[in-house]
């Protein structure tokens, strides 16, 4: 969609603009050079990469805010924690994404000289002749004009380029916000009567309703539970599971902190818009291309309707289309392939004929209707799209029974959903109220429910320092697990998959199995959902590592002693229940064949257990993190074992390196080196048997860059 009178025809010679395989600092540099290649000045385009947060900063002056708000439709931010500097060999600066959470300190010298890094003192600078020290701020900018020789502030160019066009003028000839669309259509009525089936048909549970539905609709908060699991993951699993639960979340990195989306509330944004995005490179006309802007993702069904018949609104140039995911359900799993192919066909066509966004719908779910995986539909048609150069030209709207949970939206918005309908979950909701909450009514639920999964939806978007929706929509923040890459491949271009497993004929047959037994005269789904057993054990549930049996032996064998009668026995019986269900969970599928040896191997041919042991470390954990008391037993344990234990990032007290008067050892052999700043001394490092030195962080003195000495 790009188009420029300063390239020309010369513009697809740029191609490809990022090349695959760089940093993201390199790709970054790309967008910028283009931008100002295009006509932007280089502060425009910086503030077009890295806006500052001005959804919902009631202090930001009203001529800013239409400059940003205009622009976020040509431009998602490149998210940070991000410090950046830049020269275009005249003007010189540096700018701070949204959150601030990059150290960046600058002084200023009587000579005019400008000095900014990370920390104050990387260079020795006489007191005397420092005439200002300060810190770049969230979202704020450092630029220094080398023609002008003069520090230009950061309210100066904000200012000067908010005022540059009437941005406040063309959002209000543009901008069409969802709120202000006209409610003429009324949202589908529900049919209490088809709902136990279609709740079937997608996999809801018993769980679902009791665990998370009903919590998010009372409060307007996701149920709290305690961390891990101890069911098989998804391809392991002899239950059919859904599409999302072979997606796991990335977290970030060192070099790209999470977030804390309750403090950071006010620059985290769920802002998304719908549509086709504007020509970046085009300057000159602004004010005559529409948005729709949406203040954030989960669409009530009244809220759907709207988007559903934009096209009959005069004047907003919109044209919406509502493409069935649904096929015959008599094709079986066999039709799944086709029937996605179809999808992509119909929604080419659309793009290609004008239409600008476009519904990817199940409602048409019936006994004789069978939906395609929402996930599956929505990243199918996304990559199709992109391969065909066409996924700028429309917006991408879900309109799915299936997602209830917060994983369910994030992974719809990780692969292209820009805006996403549930309606299941609404009816569901609404058929709750009395049985699993009482104290809402039914608008009061819906509107809790979609508070309470956007908070979910920042919730995860900050585990990878991000700020945005519109940075996460598309981004696709997963690893695959239990996916075929030929799979993944086709319909999730570019996902990593960290374990083979199945593919489209697997997820094909379990869907079918769920639509087949939701309309089957099956006497346990007959008139109630199925119990689940994700949460809790149930007897006819998901596996479970532990479960009463296993728990009930070993407590027995436990408690007994090993020299009580029936002790060994009862410890026998545990350990049999876990091989043989180790052995279980590891075949449903045919994915894994385990077979073991008619004969144990001699002894004396295995390692002994003393030996194996000393090639065991802990994990790289902080005293700080789990107490210097579980830190140093830790330590203890694992010199008494001859392991390694290992500081962390946080140092170790000197005492730890003298001798117990029982001669055991405090010492960690493993000395991590984060920073200067967390106790790396000489004594520190003589006392190690190995130096980590943690690089990704380390990229100057001072963080683990430069080596003593």
């Amino acid at each position: 969609t790009l188009q420029s009178d300063l390239f020309g025809e010369d513009l697809a010679k740029l191609w490809p603009l990022i090349p695959e395989g760089q940093s993201d600092s390199a790709c970054f540099d790309n967008a910028l050079e283009l931008l100002v290649a295009g006509g932007y000045s280089l502060a425009h385009a910086m503030m077009l990469l890295i806006p500052e947060a001005w959804s919902g900063n009631d202090l930001m002056d009203e001529e800013r805010r239409a400059f940003y708000e205009y622009h976020a439709a040509l431009m998602e931010p490149w998210d940070g924690p991000a410090a950046v500097a830049f020269t275009d060999g005249r003007q010189i600066g540096a700018t701070l994404d949204r959150n601030g959470l990059r150290p960046a300190r600058y002084l200023v010298t009587d000579d005019d000289m400008v000095l900014m890094a990370s920390e104050m003192g990387v260079l020795d600078v006489p007191e005397e002749k420092i005439v200002e020290k300060w810190r770049l701020q969230p979202g704020r900018m450092l630029l220094i004009d080398l023609e002008q020789g003069r520090i230009i502030s950061d309210a100066e160019i904000k200012a000067e380029l908010a005022q540059a066009n009437p941005y406040q003028t063309w959002l209000d000839q543009t901008q069409s916000m969802l709120e202000d669309l006209p409610a003429e259509f009324a949202a589908m009525r529900p049919n209490h009567d088809t709902l136990l089936n279609r709740q079937q048909v997608f996999g809801y549970t018993q769980e679902d309703l009791k665990f998370l539905l009903a919590p998010m609709a009372d409060n307007g908060e996701e149920a709290i539970g305690s961390m891990g699991t101890d069911t098989p993951i998804a391809a392991m699993s002899s239950k059919p599971k859904l599409l999302y639960h072979y997606f796991k979340q990335l977290f970030a990195q060192v070099t790209n902190p999470p977030i804390d989306p309750i403090r950071e509330e006010l620059v985290m944004s769920l802002v998304s818009m719908i549509g086709p995005l504007p020509n970046l490179l085009d300057l000159s006309s602004g004010g005559m291309h529409r948005r729709l802007e949406v203040r954030q993702p989960i669409l009530s069904n009244e809220d759907l309707e709207k988007i559903r018949h934009i096209g009959d609104v005069a004047q907003h140039n919109f044209s919406s289309v509502t493409i069935d995911t649904t096929y015959p359900a008599h094709l079986g799993a066999a039709g799944m392939a086709p029937a996605i192919t179809r999808i992509c066909n119909d929604a080419e066509q659309a793009a290609t004929r004008g239409d600008n966004i476009i519904i990817l719908s199940d409602r048409k779910v019936d006994q004789d209707n069978i939906p395609v995986p929402a996930l599956l539909s929505c990243s199918a048609v996304h990559h199709h799209l992109i391969h065909k150069g066409l996924r700028t030209s429309v917006g991408l709207v879900i309109e799915s029974g299936e997602p209830r949970e917060v994983h369910h939206f994030c992974t719809l918005a990780g692969y292209g959903a820009q805006a996403i309908n549930p309606y299941l979950a609404f009816q569901t909701i609404s058929e709750m109220r009395g049985l699993h909450y009482d104290g809402a009514t039914e608008a009061e639920a819906h509107k809790n429910y979609i508070k309470a999964i956007g908070k979910g939806i920042r919730k995860v978007m900050s585990k990878m320092g991000i700020s945005t929706y519109q940075s996460y929509c598309g981004a696709q923040i997963f690893d695959a697990v239990g996916l075929s890459s030929a799979f993944v491949d086709l319909y999730f271009t570019r996902t990593n998959t960290v374990i083979e497993g199945v593919g489209l004929d697997v997820i094909a047959q379990e869907t079918v199995e769920r639509h087949a037994l939701a309309y089957s005269d099956a006497p346990l789904y007959k008139n109630a959902l199925d119990a689940g057993g994700d949460y809790a054990y149930r007897i006819r549930g998901e596996e479970h590592v532990w479960t009463p049996t296993t728990i009930g032996n070993l407590q027995h064998a436990v408690r007994a002693g090993s020299d009580a009668h029936g002790a060994q026995e009862q410890y026998d019986a545990f350990a049999a229940a876990v091989n043989e269900q180790s052995e279980r969970l590891m075949t449903p599928r045919g994915l894994f064949k385990i077979k073991f040896a008619d004969a144990p191997i001699p002894l004396d041919e295995v390692e002994p257990a003393t030996e194996i042991v000393k090639r065991f470390a802990t994990g790289a954990m902080s005293f700080g993190s789990i107490s210097r008391e579980a830190h140093t037993t830790l330590a203890i344990a694992m010199n008494r074992i001859g392991g390694k234990s290992n500081t962390g990032e946080g140092g170790e007290e000197p005492d730890r390196f003298l001798p117990m008067p029982n001669g055991d050892s405090m010492r960690s052999a493993i000395k991590q080196v984060a920073s200067g700043r967390f106790g790396v001394t000489t004594e520190y490092l003589v006392n190690s048997d190995m130096i980590q030195i943690k690089m990704a962080q380390g990229a100057k003195p001072g963080e683990g860059g430069q080596l003593p000495g």
